[in-house]
């Protein structure tokens, strides 16, 4: 029984986009692993871009700081 949580920005994934991780996911797991997709679960949690940090920065500041590099 696979349970997957996948964590993602709130920055507005579409129900579409998140139906598609969700197949793809799953998808994935039954043909790697042989996991039955009736007991696959996936999760998507969406997380507010202050309370992300990379880098040892919030995003909004790491994408300023990559930006800049580029």
């Amino acid at each position: 029984m696979p349970y997957v949580n996948i964590k993602i920005t709130r920055e507005g994934a579409t129900p579409e986009q998140k139906a598609t991780l969700i197949k793809g996911v799953t998808d994935l797991l039954y043909t790697v692993l042989n996991k039955d997709p009736a007991t696959t679960f996936v999760v998507i949690d969406e997380v507010a871009l202050e309370d992300w940090g990379v880098g040892g920065l919030p995003v909004d500041a790491y994408r300023r700081k990559v930006g800049e590099k580029s």
